[in-house]
This record gives structure tokens, C-alpha cells and sequence, in this order.
């Protein structure tokens, strides 16, 4: 044989040897085998020395005068907690050759604390390393002019960013959740103190993996707080920081990342709240309010950050990181009796699992960005059908990849920031994964994972240390 020839021949079988394994690693779990590693692991609980906190204690205000808009982005995953936006506000299909218009940019303290938007002012929670304090920010959202500032003063060690909770806002009240468990209650208008509670000091509560993930609820005139310890739920009067009722805790279950997500089935309203321990379903009114209407005996892990997602047919997915992987549940009601059946439990490879954000429920379907541990789907973005949440409808392909970035969406547009700063918009489809345009909007952006916000147009983003101002009008 001329060496020619065999060189070919070595050539061409080292080319087929390269792409066998190129295919191999794109279809394989790089983590398979290995043991989940928790940064902050050993601070569960502990992040702080015992110390006094005088909630509310620190105020400065900077103006008065701004812009006063008309739509509302008032809580953790919006007006009707789907993270979906009904305003008729038409939002840009791409940006353009001059990229994003970016209105305003704010430093801010290492966190993941997303905003909430009411009515032409932005909120939301911050801690001051060189204060030492717990601070709640309120901007202008149109020219990003600080308003005033409300806190209190806590030590707590950095723990990958201490804020990470969005405010309730109401046009009566201001509840936040701080890092440790303190809230507090304010007047929308003034910013002045109504009332505090130091939740792990009173419910001896278990402050959750890297402080405290739970966004506060105001439903109606109340407070709801998932506290774990002596009571698993509590609602606290607004106005008067009464105990309206507590719900008993006897399995001990935990405070988790996870927020309460109020919901109604069967003719019942009820606040569905994953904690530490089991998924479970409160009464949200009524002689029973504060009861245990229902709950799984079979979901406890150590991180939950997602909430559940409630359908309107009594599905309720509920999904963890760290290799929790995700669990389908159907709720029954008979004659005023809830019960519930796990229909399906999985580990994160084998379908639809996020590690920290919620997913999606539009259109009869799920999209979620699977975690890193998802084989090979990890940190795509993906779409299933309720009914078979372990199949596949569509990925985002393994040339697109997320990390732990948000999503929502809004004028019939998703939006999804990766966790480098990148944002993209795509079109929600249920047959594939549909990308309109991508831009990089914070030059070195790190852990962009905070939850979006949205009113006017104007979109609410951040990184772990910057918060951006864009403009998405047309």
C-alpha cells in the first residue's frame, strides 16, 4: 500500500473516530457519578451570629417627584402568578443594529433578588456590605432616580449573595423577606414601618441554604408566610401586624426557597406551598382557614427553590435541583374532601426538573430550563405536555444552553436572560423552539438569575451586581 494511501486512510478513520466521540459527548451527562457539591452547605442555619435586628429601624429619602405609570408588575411571577404579562404594551420583535435601549443601570449588593413594579416605581430588596444593613430600594422606573430607602442593619456573611426574595405590593402595603427571615410591612405611599417580624426568631424556623429564597404573598389585606418550625403557614393582618391564623406543623416540615402560590380547585381556595418535607395544599378562607387541606407524603428534599404550578385540571408539577428531579401530582376533590395521587416521579434526566427557576404553563404545555444534571438536555430549554412531562415536545438544542437565566413571557414573546447577561427573545410554540433575536446586555454578566419584571415596556433585569433598565417599547 503507498504511504499516500495510508495516510488517507489513518486521516479519514481519525476524522470518524472524532466525530463518534463528538456525538458521544453531546449525548452524555458530564455529571453522571457524581456527588452534588452545595457551596454554603455547612452555613445552613447559621449564617449570622445571634444578634438583635430592629426592623425598619433605617430610613432616607432621596425625591418625590417621578413619573407615575399605569401597569402593575406587584409580586414574585406577576398579577396572576404565572409569570406572564396581559399588558396590550407592544414590545420589539429584535433589537436592531443599535442593540438594546437601555434606560438606566444600578450597582447593587451580591444577590439574585428580582424587582417588582408598581405604577411607575421599582422595589426591590438589597443588602449593603458596607452598611451592613437589609435595605429596601424604591427607583423611579422610568429615569432610575432613587426615591427613599427603608432597612435595618444585619450582619450576615456572603453566602453567593445574600438578597434573594421580590417584594408584594399592594396599593396599601410593602412586604419584603429579608435574607434571615425578618419582614417587613410598609405603607406603599410612604415607606414608613407598619410592622416587623423576626420569623425564625418567633417560629423557631430553620433559615433555609443560602438565606432566605421564600417571596413574601399579600392576599387581600393579609400577609402569608410559609414560616416552617412551630407553625408551617401563618397570615398576619397588614394593617394592624395581628395573627389573622397559623397553621399546626406537628411533621416538622421546613421553610424552603420555595413561595406560596395561591389557588383555587374544586370551588376551594387554597395556598399550595412546597416545603421541606411534602407538597402541600392550606385553606385559604373560611371557618378552617390555616388548615392542612391535603398533602404528598413523598416529596423531601434538601434545596426546593420552584414553586409549584397549579393547572386548572388539578395538576400540580413541582420540580427541585441537586438531583431532586421533579414529581406530577393529581389533586381530587369529593364532596369537600381534597386527596392527592403522584402520578409520576422522576430523576432529572429523564424529563422535565429545574434547579431554580419556575417553569411555564402556557397553552396547555410546560417549558422549563433543565439543570445541569439533566443529561443531555442540561440547561436547554424544553417544552412537554403535562399529561407526560417525561417526554419531550421540543428542546432549545445543545447550541443553546441557559444555565440558571429567567423566563417569561410577554406580548406574545418569551423572554429568557442566560445567566451570563444574555437576554433573547424567542416565539412560544408548542412544535419547536423558535429564536427571534439574542444580545449581550451586561458585559460580563455573572449569575443573572433573578426573576423578571415588567410594566409600561419597560423591562427589570439584573445580574448579581447590576440592575438594568431596558426599554422593550416599539
Amino acid at each position: 500500500m503507498e504511504s499516500s494511501q495510508f495516510i488517507r486512510i489513518i486521516s479519514v478513520s481519525l476524522v470518524i473516530l472524532f466525530l463518534v466521540f463528538l456525538v458521544w459527548w453531546l449525548q452524555t451527562d458530564p455529571t453522571a457519578g457524581l456527588d452534588v457539591s452545595m457551596e454554603g452547605a455547612d452555613n445552613r442555619g447559621a449564617g449570622v451570629e445571634a444578634q438583635e435586628v430592629e426592623i425598619g429601624e433605617y430610613f432616607k429619602e432621596f425625591s418625590t417627584g417621578y413619573t407615575e405609570l399605569s401597569e402593575i408588575w406587584p409580586r414574585f411571577r406577576g398579577l396572576d402568578f404565572d409569570n406572564i404579562s396581559k399588558s396590550p404594551t407592544k414590545l420589539i420583535d429584535d433589537f436592531g443594529s443599535t442593540g438594546p435601549k437601555i434606560l438606566w443601570t444600578k450597582d447593587l449588593g451580591e444577590g439574585h433578588s428580582g424587582a417588582a413594579i408598581y405604577k411607575g416605581l421599582v422595589y426591590i430588596l438589597d443588602y449593603d456590605e458596607e452598611k451592613r444593613a437589609d435595605l429596601l430600594r424604591c427607583y423611579s422606573l422610568i429615569d432610575g432616580k432613587e426615591m427613599w430607602v427603608r432597612g435595618y442593619g444585619l450582619n450576615v456573611k456572603r453566602n453567593h449573595g445574600m438578597s434573594r426574595t421580590i417584594p408584594a405590593i399592594t396599593d396599601d402595603y410593602i412586604l419584603t423577606m429579608g435574607p434571615m427571615c425578618h419582614v417587613m410591612c410598609l405603607d406603599r405611599e410612604t415607606g414608613e414601618l407598619i410592622w416587623g417580624l423576626d420569623v425564625a426568631g418567633e417560629y423557631e424556623s430553620e433559615v433555609p441554604l443560602w438565606y432566605t429564597g421564600q417571596c413574601p404573598l399579600i392576599d387581600g389585606d393579609q400577609a402569608i408566610i410559609a414560616s416552617g418550625g412551630k407553625s408551617l403557614m401563618v397570615a398576619i393582618d397588614c394593617e394592624t401586624g395581628e395573627k389573622v391564623w397559623e397553621t399546626p406543623n406537628p411533621e416538622g416540615w421546613k421553610m424552603s426557597h420555595s413561595s406560596v402560590i395561591p389557588f383555587t380547585f374544586g370551588g376551594r381556595k387554597m395556598y399550595v406551598y412546597s416545603a421541606i418535607g411534602a407538597l402541600a395544599g392550606v385553606a385559604a378562607d373560611g371557618d378552617d382557614a390555616g388548615k392542612i387541606l391535603w398533602h404528598t407524603p413523598v416529596w423531601n428534599h434538601s434545596v426546593v427553590a420552584p414553586s409549584p404550578v397549579c393547572m386548572p385540571d388539578g395538576k400540580i408539577f413541582m420540580t427541585a435541583g441537586y438531583g431532586a428531579g421533579a414529581m406530577m401530582a393529581q389533586l381530587s376533590e369529593n364532596n369537600g374532601q381534597f386527596s392527592v395521587e403522584v402520578l409520576s416521579k422522576y430523576p432529572p434526566r429523564d424529563g422535565l426538573a429545574c434547579e431554580q427557576q419556575t417553569p411555564l404553563f402556557w397553552n396547555g404545555h410546560l417549558f422549563g430550563i433543565v439543570p445541569k444534571d439533566g443529561g443531555p438536555n442540561r440547561n436547554q430549554l424544553v417544552c412537554v405536555h403535562p399529561d407526560d412531562p417525561q417526554k419531550m415536545v421540543w428542546t432549545s438544542g445543545t447550541e443553546n444552553r441557559f444555565g440558571l437565566g429567567p423566563y417569561f413571557m410577554a406580548d406574545g414573546k418569551l423572554f429568557i436572560l442566560k445567566d451570563d447577561g444574555t437576554l433573547f427573545i424567542a416565539r412560544p410554540s408548542t412544535e419547536r423552539y423558535i429564536e427571534l433575536d439574542q444580545v449581550k446586555v451586561i458585559e460580563d454578566g455573572h449569575d443573572a438569575w433573578a426573576p423578571f419584571a415588567i410594566a409600561n415596556g419597560y423591562l427589570i433585569m439584573r445580574d448579581s451586581k447590576t440592575l438594568v433598565c431596558i426599554d422593550l417599547n416599539v
